[in-house]
């Protein structure tokens, strides 16, 4: 049992979605960064994803890039992300962390090396944004010889055909994307997506969050009645957007409030009461 197995059990013993926050490493700068993700798990993450700063990060609306161009100009890159990891692993053992960015980074890294590093620094799981099913053997495989899941996507214009063919090696949970377009820029169609967590759940035991979209706990407890996890990013990184100028303290206790409703709202929905 790994990490995300052993925490989406649990959750699913305990009648419980995922609160899944997302935020960019690095963002403002790495002593925020980490001061937040620290904090996370206690505020209510069940599992944390973690952006991997990239230039030019096509899937992501205007929040996320902004969270990504903050992140580079303070001089982030792949091995202060994964410093940041293994310092968070000294404490924390148990929370999953899903590093989440683009290939060109991996590439740049070496792919072989990376994927040693990420599982050396206590990375759960990869979301490579533009690796398609097609072409992440390259990734997919050496990442399991280490231990480290390979997320896959499933879009709104995922065919059961495709459907069939995603989950028949997939590992760790799968991440659909509930509207076509970039993150943070639609609102999550519910109904739309109660059909498509539907279809999912008839072709695979994988538990299935969803993201894109979700940003209030309204939304969130909405979609965790449906879904195994609610993944929310462009929400948190605007909340730190919105306070770069109070100070480090500020930008903490703002993410950290918003992740504690969302969390809440999250975790309360199936037993029909969400929390004000």
């Amino acid at each position: 049992m790994t990490r995300l197995s052993n925490t989406f059990a649990r959750l699913k013993k305990e009648g419980r979605a995922a609160f899944v926050p997302f935020i960019t490493a690095g963002d403002p700068d790495m002593d925020t960064s980490f001061a937040i993700l620290e904090k996370l798990p206690a505020a209510g993450a069940d599992v944390i994803e973690l952006g991997l700063p990239f230039t030019d990060p096509m899937a992501d609306g205007p929040a996320v890039q902004a969270a990504s161009v903050r992140a580079l100009a303070a001089g982030c890159t792949t091995a202060k992300v994964l410093k940041l990891i293994e310092k968070f692993r000294k404490a924390d053992k148990t929370t999953p962390i899903v590093l989440m960015g683009y290939y060109n980074n991996v590439h740049a890294y070496g792919t072989a090396r990376f994927v040693k590093d990420v599982a050396h620094s206590g990375v759960d799981g990869l979301i490579i944004v533009d690796l398609p099913m097609e072409e992440d053997e390259v990734l997919r495989v050496p990442a399991k010889a280490q231990g480290v899941d390979l997320i896959r996507f499933v879009t709104p214009t995922t065919d059961d055909a495709r459907l069939k063919r995603i989950v028949a090696d997939a590992s760790g949970y799968l991440y659909y994307v509930s509207v076509a377009g970039v993150t943070g820029t639609k609102s999550v169609p519910e109904e739309e997506v109660r059909a498509a967590i539907t279809r999912i759940r008839a072709a695979t035991d994988l538990p299935c969050t969803v993201g894109f979209g979700i940003r209030t706990p309204e939304q969130a407890a909405a979609i965790a009645s449906i879904a195994d996890g609610v993944v929310v990013g462009s929400a948190i990184v605007s909340r730190v957007a919105d306070n770069i100028a109070h100070g480090k303290e500020r930008v903490v206790a703002e993410v950290l409030e918003l992740s504690r409703s969302l969390a809440g709202s999250t975790h309360a929905a199936r037993h029909g009461k969400v929390p004000a």
